[in-house]
Protein backbone atom coordinates (compact mmCIF):
# COMPACT_ATOMS: atom_id res chain seq x y z
CA UNK A 1 0.00 0.00 0.00
CA UNK A 2 2.95 2.43 0.64
CA UNK A 3 3.89 1.95 -3.24
CA UNK A 4 0.45 2.71 -3.95
CA UNK A 5 -0.09 5.57 -1.90
CA UNK A 6 3.83 7.04 -3.51
CA UNK A 7 2.71 6.41 -6.85
CA UNK A 8 -0.76 8.33 -6.20
CA UNK A 9 1.30 11.29 -4.71
CA UNK A 10 3.46 11.70 -7.60
CA UNK A 11 0.69 11.13 -10.06
CA UNK A 12 -1.72 14.03 -8.06
CA UNK A 13 1.53 16.27 -7.71
CA UNK A 14 2.59 15.75 -11.38
CA UNK A 15 -1.30 17.46 -12.09
CA UNK A 16 -0.85 20.07 -9.92
CA UNK A 17 2.69 21.15 -11.20
CA UNK A 18 1.42 21.18 -14.83
CA UNK A 19 -1.79 23.52 -13.39
CA UNK A 20 1.05 25.69 -11.59
CA UNK A 21 3.21 26.50 -14.38
CA UNK A 22 -0.36 27.39 -15.99
CA UNK A 23 -1.04 29.61 -13.07
CA UNK A 24 2.18 31.08 -12.97
CA UNK A 25 2.11 31.82 -16.33
CA UNK A 26 -1.06 33.49 -16.24
CA UNK A 27 0.10 35.65 -13.10
CA UNK A 28 3.28 36.94 -15.11
CA UNK A 29 1.25 37.55 -18.01
CA UNK A 30 -0.54 39.99 -15.92
CA UNK A 31 2.49 41.16 -14.30
CA UNK A 32 1.65 44.91 -14.61
CA UNK A 33 -0.82 45.37 -12.56
CA UNK A 34 -0.07 43.27 -9.38
CA UNK A 35 -3.49 43.35 -7.61
CA UNK A 36 -4.60 41.82 -11.26
CA UNK A 37 -1.99 39.02 -10.71
CA UNK A 38 -2.39 38.25 -7.48
CA UNK A 39 -5.95 38.00 -7.93
CA UNK A 40 -5.71 35.77 -10.94
CA UNK A 41 -3.42 33.39 -8.90
CA UNK A 42 -5.44 33.13 -6.29
CA UNK A 43 -8.74 32.62 -8.01
CA UNK A 44 -6.91 29.64 -10.59
CA UNK A 45 -5.75 28.55 -6.87
CA UNK A 46 -9.07 28.08 -5.63
CA UNK A 47 -10.47 26.54 -8.93
CA UNK A 48 -7.95 24.23 -8.31
CA UNK A 49 -8.42 23.30 -4.74
CA UNK A 50 -11.96 23.00 -5.82
CA UNK A 51 -11.07 20.16 -9.05
CA UNK A 52 -8.85 18.55 -6.38
CA UNK A 53 -12.00 18.27 -3.96
CA UNK A 54 -13.94 16.82 -7.17
CA UNK A 55 -11.39 14.34 -7.70
CA UNK A 56 -11.40 12.78 -4.01
CA UNK A 57 -15.37 12.73 -4.32
CA UNK A 58 -14.84 10.38 -7.46
CA UNK A 59 -11.61 8.37 -6.07
CA UNK A 60 -13.89 5.61 -4.01
CA UNK A 61 -16.31 4.59 -6.81
CA UNK A 62 -13.56 5.71 -10.03
CA UNK A 63 -12.44 2.23 -11.49
CA UNK A 64 -8.82 1.74 -10.29
CA UNK A 65 -7.87 0.36 -13.95
CA UNK A 66 -8.47 3.58 -15.10
CA UNK A 67 -6.21 5.44 -13.03
CA UNK A 68 -2.71 6.95 -13.78
CA UNK A 69 -1.75 4.95 -10.53
CA UNK A 70 -2.85 1.36 -12.22
CA UNK A 71 -0.61 2.48 -15.60
CA UNK A 72 2.51 3.26 -12.93
CA UNK A 73 1.86 -0.03 -11.10
CA UNK A 74 2.40 -1.68 -13.97
CA UNK A 75 -1.35 -2.58 -14.23
CA UNK A 76 0.16 -5.43 -11.12
CA UNK A 77 -0.60 -5.41 -8.04
CA UNK A 78 -0.78 -8.00 -4.93
CA UNK A 79 -3.75 -7.43 -3.41
CA UNK A 80 -7.07 -9.32 -3.45
CA UNK A 81 -9.24 -8.42 -6.33
CA UNK A 82 -12.08 -7.93 -4.08
CA UNK A 83 -10.42 -5.13 -1.82
CA UNK A 84 -8.83 -3.89 -5.09
CA UNK A 85 -10.89 -1.19 -5.46
CA UNK A 86 -11.75 -0.43 -1.74
CA UNK A 87 -7.92 0.18 -1.49
CA UNK A 88 -6.79 2.33 -4.26
CA UNK A 89 -10.31 4.32 -3.48
CA UNK A 90 -9.50 5.21 -0.49
CA UNK A 91 -5.80 5.73 -0.63
CA UNK A 92 -6.60 8.28 -4.00
CA UNK A 93 -9.37 9.95 -2.08
CA UNK A 94 -6.91 10.42 0.63
CA UNK A 95 -3.86 11.92 -1.13
CA UNK A 96 -6.62 14.22 -3.07
CA UNK A 97 -7.38 15.86 0.38
CA UNK A 98 -4.22 16.15 1.28
CA UNK A 99 -3.40 17.86 -1.51
CA UNK A 100 -6.68 20.05 -1.40
CA UNK A 101 -5.55 21.08 1.97
CA UNK A 102 -2.19 22.32 1.04
CA UNK A 103 -3.60 23.85 -2.49
CA UNK A 104 -6.52 25.67 -0.02
CA UNK A 105 -3.61 27.16 2.20
CA UNK A 106 -1.69 28.51 -1.03
CA UNK A 107 -5.06 29.62 -2.13
CA UNK A 108 -5.37 31.62 0.89
CA UNK A 109 -2.00 33.50 1.19
CA UNK A 110 -2.52 34.43 -2.47
CA UNK A 111 -5.98 35.71 -1.79
CA UNK A 112 -3.93 37.75 1.92
CA UNK A 113 -1.23 38.72 -0.80
CA UNK A 114 -3.90 40.26 -3.02
CA UNK A 115 -6.17 41.76 0.12
CA UNK A 116 -2.57 43.33 1.25
CA UNK A 117 -1.20 44.66 -1.91
CA UNK A 118 -4.52 46.32 -2.77
CA UNK A 119 -4.79 48.18 0.80
CA UNK A 120 -1.19 49.00 1.05
CA UNK A 121 0.28 48.87 -1.99
CA UNK A 122 -1.31 52.18 -3.80
CA UNK A 123 0.20 53.81 -0.51
CA UNK A 124 3.84 52.81 -0.95
CA UNK A 125 3.88 53.36 -4.91
CA UNK A 126 3.29 49.31 -5.18
CA UNK A 127 0.26 49.63 -7.78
Amino acid sequence: MDRIRYLADLSIRRGCGFGLIAIATAAVGMSWDAVLALKLAAICASAMVAILLVKAMQAPTRNYKRTEVWIMLEKRHDLPESRAQQVFGSILRERYMWHATVTATAAGVLWLATLAVALFGRRNGLV
